[in-house]
């Protein structure tokens, strides 16, 4: 990795996001991750003791896999005392505000908290209530700042920089908060970021955030250096985006001769769930040669250890 960083210490109480961090404090969190991935190449089972006798509340009020997991065990591997609290069977599904949630997780005297949740914002307005550092896990189509750092790790370890690399983000930009948070992220550290969808799935002034925007795949591939594919989030959609799921992969799924557009060692990436046959040929997802996805998974872990280790530092001064 050539990106350095001069900082000692993360300087902020939560990580809510990646707009508004400085290239440096987004290389502190690059280099300490890094430091875990070396650490964890030369023993699998090693464990850390930075969250020893420290307490971590894991509150998804979405369903997860790779986020909830690699946080669970980020938090293990540091040593930390882990509480998952299930909001299905939580007061919570009983009508208590996210107000009085914060104030009795408060009460519990946690060291940190990560919350994913459907709505934008209510992370922050949880962070406001509580006397921990806080991490978003993901909330509404707003924000996901651990999946920007992680896709950000996976760059730098097989291209050694981000600075001056074509960034092609492709699909539903509109829903996304991985999107979101990648956009802010790659534009700080020097990349040029473009983004590829039908018109229906991109945000309106969307250029503001500084990003170029393409409606056809091939002419928005053409020379880029990186390619970061999304799912349609059906799930947050009210109404018809796209014609079909077949005319949706014809015109905007990652296939070999959309590829071909694109450098001839353009890395792909993804961050999951993945639907092959809709954003992605299954083809490409599997060729571990241009395809880095399920690379990010194991730097999912990496990344979200140095995010705990980072705030419980910043706590401590």
């Amino acid at each position: 990795m050539k990106e350095e960083c001069t900082l000692k210490i993360y300087p902020h109480e939560h990580l809510l996001g990646t707009e508004g961090l400085l290239p440096n404090e987004i290389n502190y969190l690059l280099n300490l991750s890094n430091k875990f991935i070396n650490h964890l190449k030369e023993d699998k089972k090693k464990k850390f003791d930075h969250l020893k006798n420290k307490i971590c509340i894991n509150l998804f009020f979405e369903n997860s896999t790779r986020t909830r997991t690699s946080f669970e065990l980020a938090g293990k591997k540091l040593s930390a005392d882990i509480l998952n609290i299930a909001v299905g069977a939580s007061s919570i599904k009983k009508g208590e505000t996210m107000i009085d949630t914060a104030m009795t997780l408060n009460a519990m005297q946690p060291d940190i908290i990560v919350v994913r949740h459907y709505d934008a914002g209510a992370v922050k307005l949880l962070s406001e209530k509580v006397n921990c550092g806080v991490i978003n896990a993901g909330d509404g189509p707003h924000e996901h700042p651990t999946q920007a750092l992680l896709d950000a790790l996976t760059i730098l370890n097989r291209k050694k920089t981000i600075t001056g690399l074509k960034v092609a983000i492709c699909g539903d930009i509109m829903h996304s908060r991985v999107a979101r948070s990648n956009i802010h992220l790659l534009n700080t550290l020097g990349a040029e970021v473009r983004v590829i969808a039908p018109a229906t799935l991109i945000p309106k002034n969307i250029e503001s955030l500084g990003v170029k925007v393409f409606y056809d795949m091939k002419n928005g591939l053409k020379d880029v250096d990186i390619i970061i594919m999304l799912r349609l989030q059906l799930e947050r959609m009210s109404g018809s985006f796209v014609p079909s799921i077949r005319e949706y992969f014809r015109f905007y799924g990652l296939d070999r001769d959309k590829l071909n557009y694109a450098q001839s060692d353009a890395l792909i990436l993804h961050p999951g769930p993945m639907n092959r046959g809709v954003e992605i040929d299954s083809e490409l997802a599997d060729d571990i040669d241009r395809s880095a996805i399920f690379e990010q998974v194991r730097m999912g872990v990496a990344v979200r250890m140095a995010c705990l280790k980072a705030l419980t530092e910043n706590k401590e001064v």
